[in-house]
């Protein structure tokens, strides 16, 4: 896979945005639709999974500050990548398994999980693998190429759940060989990250470590709170970053409720792929011209016009696929451009423990707006209700990130 431009330390850190998107592709589009088929047809699939992916944040929530903590020790970084990695994959091969939905849904909870705690060690390698006039660059290259990367294995997932019947794979065989090709896709675009990057920053051993790791959380709680732009930075992350992983998770679950074809769906997410990949590296240059807070900025009102779309005009599967072209355009720039800016503004020996608390301020702790559509939706017995609600996201974001000073 060519990736000009970038050295080979760069190079094998995209690459695991490669293996790992297979997973995050699959449970963004054929997941939900696999869980709706052994699901209870008298319950919301919005709801259950609503639930579902607000437990798994919650769970990230607690755990990944400390765990990234103990990552940013001599020699831990790759070890714990390693092991949320092995048993994510693990776990996604054997979703296959469970016929009813709440075993499904206890371990895809658990695949879940494993996958976003490896993205925390993951981002903390940024800065390990490059210097930091290339975050933009490597972490824009990283988005884009998991976008575009994992519509290998998702293809081939496709021809078999969809075209299966011809040669006698019924929808069930054919989503258990789905789940057993992404999780080896997973594992094969780790081995490079693992090969070719060093972890250069890095805490040394400490005696009493697991008590010195809560002090320095305590520090580090401190020094966001005395630094207004982290601060600032953080906060308006949590809110709008919320909203767009609340957009990819709730997605398909959304299409199946106002009764989209499943097909359409599908491929409509699969063309958010390809149109995020220029987008992506389109981005990452436009902030070297335009400034990172400037593109950003722009990103969070996109997403606000693509909610009040979703729920005002969303209707049939003409509008669903405009909805993910319009998503495509912003998706890898505002998760790039956010990750980099993060990065300029950390300690890099801490980078990981850092990176922690980066995802319960958004990444990957979408607590509130899974939990926002689930609830309102189930209180008007109306998603399009639910997914307006997502709108106070990108609202309270976009004003917290123009706050924001452009240098301490």
């Amino acid at each position: 896979m060519a990736l000009g431009g970038l050295t080979k330390q760069e190079r094998s850190w995209v690459l695991y945005d490669v293996g790992n998107s297979a997973f995050v592709m699959l449970s963004t589009a054929l997941i939900p639709v696999y869980f709706a088929s052994i699901a209870d047809p008298n319950s919301s699939v919005v709801v259950a999974w609503g639930y579902a992916e607000t437990v798994a944040s919650l769970i990230l929530a607690l755990l990944m500050p400390f765990l990234g903590s103990l990552a940013d020790i001599k020699g831990n970084k790759k070890k714990f990548l390693v092991g949320f990695m092995g048993t994510g994959a693990v776990a996604c091969a054997c979703l296959g398994g469970p016929t009813d939905a709440l075993p499904f849904l206890i371990l895809y909870v658990v695949s879940s999980v494993m996958l976003n705690g490896s993205m925390v060690f993951y981002d903390g390698m940024l800065v390990d693998a490059t210097t930091e006039d290339r975050y933009d660059k490597v972490s824009s290259h990283g988005y884009a190429w998991g976008y575009i990367g994992s519509c290998i294995p998702f293809i081939a997932c496709l021809a078999v759940v969809l075209g299966g019947g011809a040669v006698g794979i019924d929808m069930m065989l054919g989503m258990k060989i789905a789940f057993v090709i992404t999780a080896a896709w997973w594992v094969a675009f780790t081995i490079p990250l693992i090969r070719n990057v060093k972890q250069t920053h890095y805490k040394e051993r400490e005696p009493r470590m697991i008590r010195n790791t809560f002090a320095g959380l305590g520090r580090t709680i401190k020094a966001i709170v005395r630094d207004r732009r982290l601060r600032l930075f953080m906060l308006a992350f949590f809110f709008y970053i919320d909203g767009v992983h609340t957009i990819i998770k709730m997605s398909t679950s959304y299409g199946t409720d106002l009764g989209i074809d499943s097909t359409q769906l599908v491929l409509a997410l699969l063309v958010t792929q390809f149109v995020a990949f220029p987008s992506a590296i389109a981005y990452g240059r436009l902030s070297e011209r335009f400034g990172t807070k400037r593109m950003l900025l722009v990103a969070v009102v996109a997403y606000l016009c693509i909610v009040l779309f979703a729920a005002f005009f969303l209707k049939s599967a003409v509008e669903f696929w405009v909805l993910a072209i319009c998503v495509g355009l912003f998706q890898g720039g505002i998760q790039a451009l956010s990750r980099s800016e993060f990065g300029k503004l950390i300690p890099k020996d801490n980078a990981n423990e850092y990176y922690g608390f980066f995802d319960i301020f958004g990444k990957y702790a979408a607590v509130m707006g899974t939990f926002l559509v689930s609830v309102f939706t189930q209180i008007t017995g109306n998603s399009s209700a639910g997914v307006l609600s997502i709108a106070v996201l990108f609202v309270i974001g976009f004003i917290l990130l123009a706050r924001m000073p452009e240098k301490e």
